[in-house]
């Protein structure tokens, strides 16, 4: 009789049990439905409406922790995030030229859409003369633009406003809270401009190495510098033997004692340029991602472009 009384006992506390968590669960169901649910394609867009949004949002990044994002194409499971979202944001045709059509195929006329390029003034990859062999490879993207407009703080805030517009437009009622960090943000960003103008005003090399693909030619025009990438826009764009024979003369006649190397991909092109000059590597992380380690210690695109300082003051030879 004990028995029987406590196994009844067991199963009234199981049931009470599941019957609280399902309460839990409904009623944080019920609180995401009172959240701007937005969806982004690129860890940079993400931080930005993460940081306008507050606690007003529920934010998503469609790429996978660690994952290369030029190479990315959508599930169905990612496209029917995009058509269940209040807000989608992407950095435009030239980065995901993908979007387009899951876009006119969704049937949700509620989502607004953000090519978050709009207004920035995009531009095409520079080709220095002096190594016109070496650039080669570049040639059969001339027509394309340069789809890395993150790497502009003052891009950055032009996109801050697209995010910002469609925040205000989806949930009017909070206009002045988004505007308001908005403009906070921006001054953080504000911040960061002048870091790097002054920092990088007085270095002994004034040229970027990189042993990636093409991603940082904003941030080099916006600070004077020269850039040189052992690859096309594309980390596809492998460089030819020919490619990385003049780039490892160009380094030598140059004196370059750094070669950076992008993130989330093999460093072999760097690590191949670094050994033929006895060079040593620096890593410069264009944002494009992070990986799950950095999502769980919430690393910050703020915090990725301070070390990229870092790291151009150290590889530039910047006095202090």
């Amino acid at each position: 009789m004990l028995k029987r009384i406590i196994f009844i006992v067991l199963v009234i506390i199981l049931i009470m049990a599941g019957l609280f968590t399902s309460v839990k669960l409904v009623k944080k169901i019920e609180n995401n439905k009172d959240k701007i649910t937005i969806v982004t394609t690129l860890f940079p867009l993400y931080d930005f409406a993460k940081e306008i949004g507050s606690d007003k949002v529920e934010v998503t990044i469609l790429l996978p922790p660690g994952v290369e994002p030029h190479s990315f194409d959508p599930t169905p499971g990612d496209i029917s995030k995009i058509s269940n979202a209040d807000i989608f944001i992407f950095t435009g045709e030239f980065m995901e030229p993908w979007a387009h059509d899951i876009i006119t195929g969704i049937d949700n006329k509620k989502l607004i859409v953000i090519d978050a390029s709009t207004n920035v003034n995009l531009i095409t990859p520079a080709h220095n003369h002096e190594h016109c062999e070496h650039q080669e490879h570049h040639h059969d993207e001339l027509g394309n633009k340069d789809p890395h407009i993150w790497l502009d703080f003052d891009n950055d805030k032009i996109i801050v406003d697209n995010i910002t517009n469609a925040l205000c437009k989806a949930d009017s009622a909070n206009e002045a809270f988004y505007k308001t960090n908005a403009e906070d943000y921006k001054s953080k960003l504000d911040d960061l401009d002048t870091s790097y103008k002054t920092y990088l005003a007085n270095c002994q090399t004034r040229t970027i190495v990189f042993g990636g693909h093409y991603a940082f030619g904003y941030l080099a025009k916006r600070y004077n510098l020269n850039y040189l990438s052992a690859q096309g826009l594309s980390p596809d764009a492998e460089p030819t033997a020919k490619d990385l024979i003049v780039l490892v003369k160009q380094i030598k006649k140059d004196k370059i004692n750094y070669i950076f190397y992008e993130e989330l991909t093999s460093p072999k092109i760097a690590e191949t340029l670094a050994n033929e000059t006895n060079a040593k590597m620096l890593l410069l992380n264009a944002g494009h991602n992070i990986t799950r380690k950095d999502l769980e210690e919430n690393t910050s695109f703020i915090s990725i472009m301070q070390k990229n300082l870092q790291n151009l003051m150290t590889g530039l030879e910047c006095k202090q």
